[in-house]
């Protein structure tokens, strides 16, 4: 990279600067912010912004963007799969292999938390035209007893079971994961009623990381695999839809009509390359973070059940003299931000923008209420 390269780049930084670095407007301007509602709003870092600086373009319609193709490759080879395309986000990625597995009229099995039911806009009927058969698992996952329980039989009265789709980690279980063996389990479930099964993959590699798994072991059973590299891997942008040859090729047809094509995008998948190259091992800071701040607040009665904080997500009920609501705000006026998700209860992310002193002044902000 030349020296003219470098410098705009590095000016690119300062004006996109991480979260903690921005001054609060509310009663903490002399403070530094520090941004828990989520892991989607971390900046690139200065590694990530002078590999989006160097990337190669071209037309990604035309299939001609190599950055784009690079990185499609580099994530299908990951799991040991045939294919995969780049999308703009992880709801894209799970509507489209959705409508890839279903025809109008089938029906989905997924847990009641799921986010391709909770958070994306009613999708599943508005796309595919498919219905929904949920099930109330454990923080989020389920088990191959209750997807055979809940497959409809054989019964021109009832929709037609045809996929199931699980979510690891899941989001409103606190970053729960799941056994591998229990995944193997669903799957041979699957297979003995001729069903695919598709994973929400937006935090997997938290899951990863946390289980000591591999991508392989996933690619081996599952029949797409939506992965998210805004998240814990802090693009700026970007999932990948991950699966065989065909799968991957009616989803390309599929994209065209969701409008997710894209042009020069090579920029964006420059940095989904550099993440996966360098963001995942590091992702067990922010695991350890989490858990020593889950450490705080189990020593405060204000705080009622925390879930079992496996990953980067810290769930707890609040109680007493504060609602989820007032607590955010008191946080939010001593320059933390944190996400109330229900009258009583509060969600942390942390996330590659938290620093070790922020995690510190958090838990002695803590330690003061």
């Amino acid at each position: 990279m030349s020296k003219k390269t470098q410098v705009f780049a590095a000016n690119l930084y300062k004006l996109s600067p991480p979260p903690h670095s921005l001054q609060s407007g509310i009663g903490v301007s002399s403070q530094l912010m520090i941004d828990f509602r989520s892991d989607t709003v971390t900046r690139p870092t200065p590694g990530m912004l002078e590999a989006m600086m160097k990337a190669p373009v071209g037309d990604d319609v035309f299939g001609e963007d190599p950055t784009i193709n690079q990185l499609e490759s580099m994530s299908a080879e990951l799991f040991g799969m045939e294919a995969a395309i780049f999308c703009p986000s992880g709801t894209m990625t799970n509507q489209i292999a959705i409508k890839c597995h279903t025809q109008p009229g089938d029906e989905v099995i997924c847990e009641k938390l799921s986010h391709i039911y909770q958070y994306e806009g009613g999708g599943i009927a508005f796309n595919s035209g498919a219905s929904v058969r949920l099930i109330d698992g454990d923080r989020g996952r389920i088990t191959a007893a209750q997807v055979r329980e809940n497959i409809n039989p054989d019964d021109v009265h009832k929709p037609v079971s045809t996929l199931v789709s699980l979510e690891n980690t899941g989001n409103r279980g606190g970053g729960s994961c799941y056994n591998f063996s229990d995944i193997q389990e669903i799957k041979e479930v699957c297979l003995q009623n001729k069903m695919k099964l598709h994973l929400d993959g937006a935090r997997l590699f938290n899951a990863l990381v946390a289980k000591n798994e591999t991508c392989k072991q996933y690619g081996e059973v599952f029949d797409s695999i939506s992965i998210c590299l805004s998240k814990g891997l802090g693009t700026p942008v970007g999932s990948v839809l991950i699966g065989t040859r065909d799968t991957i090729k009616k989803a390309r047809r599929i994209r065209k009509i969701f409008g997710g094509g894209m042009r020069q995008a090579g920029y964006l998948a420059a940095a989904g390359i550099y993440a996966l190259e360098n963001h995942v091992a590091r992702l067990a800071d922010d695991h350890r973070h989490a858990q020593q701040i889950k450490t705080a607040l189990s020593g405060k009665d204000f705080v009622g059940e925390i879930l079992p904080v496996e990953t980067n997500i810290v769930i707890f009920e609040v109680k007493g003299r504060y609602t989820a609501a007032s607590l955010a705000a008191l946080l939010k006026e001593q320059g933390i931000y944190v996400m109330a998700i229900s009258p009583k209860q509060i969600r942390i992310v942390v996330h590659l923008d938290i620093r070790p002193e922020d995690v510190q002044r958090t838990i002695d902000t803590i330690n003061t209420l």
